[in-house]
């Protein structure tokens, strides 16, 4: 094989509860992209269509995971890649993540698999690092392994697949209007008090719990975030009121959706997903600002061969 074509999933990180640490892959958006070999080493960006991003290699996420993976690597030549991408940067719903994944699973598959998926993230985040300045692994985890995953330590990286329960369904609403990962980190407090850490790993513990228990009620009640979320809505507008909205139309609960300024939102089935839509329609249509909307099955593939 000498030429792949694969989708990349957009992804929710953060999940309310579970900053820099959790993660979950979607089925409905993401980005295509093209890998092939070719004689000449190193990485080589050829094509961007759908938004305006570097081709050079070093200012390009998916040049720099590719480049880490490559010198991980046995083969003598290099890699030439073609985006279409469809997540925009700076919406919140991994980016860069996407191109990031989706670039080094490429490669390993045209290689023969010769990492793993724990690799692959490694060489991943280090186009997360060129994005953010920070090199997390709460979007490229679920990209690469599909449905939620948590990284359960950094040093040394340690990723646990969760369970995903077949009804859950995500919407995610989108403003147009751009929060880059690097400026929402700077905003953040680096101490809280011991009381609103207990609050979130609480939070977190039954989150966790309530996937492998598809306890849809126990997710619904885990969906809190009181360390970041209260700061970086600041950020995104009328966003009290999609929480409230998603609410009363039936959600499980919402929240921002990694760094902002999208928000998401978790029911079960897709009947509520789809009227919880119809609720953030509504409030985003009364303000005037544009945005999109997706309605999502959590992925369980992660990034997936299209040709």
């Amino acid at each position: 094989m000498e030429e792949i074509k694969v989708f990349c999933p957009a992804t929710i990180a953060n999940v309310s509860c579970g900053f820099d640490v959790l993660g979950l892959a979607l089925d409905a958006v993401g980005d295509d992209m093209i890998v092939r070999k070719i004689s000449k080493k190193g990485i080589f960006i050829s094509k961007i269509t759908g938004q305006d991003l570097p081709l050079e290699t070093s200012k390009n996420v998916s040049g720099v995971a590719g480049l880490a993976l490559l010198e991980k690597s046995n083969y003598d030549g290099g890699f030439e890649i073609e985006i279409d991408k469809k997540i925009k940067p700076g919406s919140g719903i991994g980016s860069s993540a996407a191109s990031s994944a989706g670039a080094v699973w490429a490669m390993n598959e045209l290689l023969g698999k010769p990492f793993s998926n724990m690799e692959l993230v490694q060489f991943a985040m280090q186009g997360e690092k060129l994005a953010s300045d920070v090199a997390h692994a709460d979007n490229v985890a679920p990209a690469l392994y599909g449905g939620f995953t948590l990284v359960r330590s950094y040093e040394p990286l340690d990723i646990i697949p969760l369970p995903t329960p077949e009804e859950l369904f995500a919407t995610v609403i989108h403003p147009q209007i751009e929060v880059k990962t690097s400026d929402s980190r700077k905003i953040l407090k680096t101490n809280i008090t011991l009381e609103k850490g207990i609050k979130q790993w609480g939070n977190l513990g039954g989150l966790v719990a309530g996937l492998f228990q598809s306890d849809y009620d126990l997710i619904g009640r885990s969906l809190q975030d009181h360390i970041v979320e209260p700061i970086r809505s600041i950020l995104i507008p009328a966003f009290d009121d999609i929480k409230l909205n998603a609410t009363k139309a039936g959600a499980l609960g919402s929240g921002i959706s990694g760094s902002g300024p999208s928000i998401f939102a978790l029911s079960k089935g897709e009947a509520t997903a789809k009227k919880v839509a119809e609720s953030m329609h509504k409030t985003y249509q009364s303000i005037g600002i544009p945005f999109d909307i997706h309605i999502s099955k959590v992925n369980t593939q992660g990034v997936k061969r299209l040709s």
